[in-house]
Formats: C-alpha cells, sequence, structure tokens
C-alpha cells in the first residue's frame, strides 16, 4: 500500500481550511494550544514532534503521521529517530502499530526525496 504523504497533507491542510473558516474560535485555540505545546522548554520542538508522531503511530491517524513526520524532519529528525520512534510506538501499540510505522517511515522518505529535488531544482 502506497500512500502520498504529502498529497494527504495537502488535501488536509485544505479541509482544515474550512474547519477554521467555520469554527474560527475553536481553530485559534487548538493552534494558540499547538504553538504552546511544541515551543521549546525543557524538550526541544524535534522530540515533541517525535513524541507526537509516535502517538500518531499508536492512535492510527494518517493525517497526524504525516504532519508530525514532516514537522520532525523539519526540526531536524533523522532517519534512524524516525525508525526508534516508531519502534517505540510499535513496543505501546502492538500490531495495528507496526502497519502505522511502516506508513511513517514511507512518509519521512517522502518528504526527505521532496526536499532533496527541491535542493537540486535551479530557481
Amino acid at each position: 500500500m502506497y500512500k502520498d504523504w504529502p498529497q494527504i497533507a495537502a488535501e488536509m491542510t485544505g479541509l482544515t481550511k474550512q474547519l477554521r473558516a467555520g469554527t474560527p474560535d475553536v481553530m485559534k485555540a487548538f493552534g494558540a494550544m499547538a504553538q504552546a505545546a511544541t515551543a521549546p522548554k525543557a524538550l526541544d520542538t524535534k522530540t515533541k514532534e517525535l513524541v507526537a508522531l509516535g502517538i500518531a503511530v499508536a492512535v492510527r491517524c494518517d493525517p497526524c503521521i504525516t504532519f508530525h513526520t514532516e514537522s520532525a524532519r523539519k526540526h531536524g529528525a533523522t532517519r534512524e529517530e524516525i525508525m526508534e520512534t516508531v519502534g517505540m510506538a510499535i513496543y505501546m501499540g502492538a500490531g495495528p502499530s507496526v502497519m502505522y510505522a511502516a506508513q511513517a517511515v514511507e512518509a519521512y522518505d517522502q518528504y526527505a526525496a521532496k526536499a532533496a529535488e527541491a535542493v537540486k531544482e535551479p530557481v
């Protein structure tokens, strides 16, 4: 099963724009909570995104996997760190987490390839 993770992110971004328009106060509060939760304090933002990714795998949330995989990568997470994170999710979530962990690694690889292509392309 191949999923286009950047496309999933693009589709969900469009859908969440509808939520922002329809529930502006709720989404503004959610955004503020997200900023507060991911702000670097005792844990840096990369670590917090890896935690979010582990939870996303354990609860089987495709859109969460794509957003937190890419955010972790943008904050410096390596493929090895993604692997350790999904390993913990597998440990905590058993068999179903194995399937979603494989998808999180696929998402990382797609985002890394896309970022590498962007660097190669002339501006």
